[in-house]
């Protein structure tokens, strides 16, 4: 079962979150190359909505959100993990 996760963004500016995204990008990265993770990215107003990453599965997302910079650095103020019953149509 796939799991998407939800962050929600604590009261920090740009400059923080850019100061610490070379090394979530580098998670990201490193999570993507090993098929752990399908997509990931913010929503239109990602300081007021967050962000949400869809991941193969929960042990996956709990060991993201475990590494993730953007949470050990307190950009990220609330992490959620939902499992997802994925339906595709295409």
């Amino acid at each position: 079962m796939k799991a998407v996760v939800f962050y929600e963004t604590s009261n920090v500016g740009m400059e923080k979150i850019m100061e610490v995204y070379p090394r979530h990008k580098q998670l990201v990265d490193d999570f993507s190359k090993e098929k752990k993770i399908i997509a990931i990215g913010t929503f239109a107003n990602p300081v007021a909505d967050g962000s949400m990453g869809i991941f193969t599965d929960k042990a996956n997302a709990e060991e993201f959100i475990r590494q993730d910079p953007f949470v050990k650095e307190g950009i990220v103020a609330k992490a959620t993990i939902k499992e997802w019953n994925e339906i595709l149509l295409a």
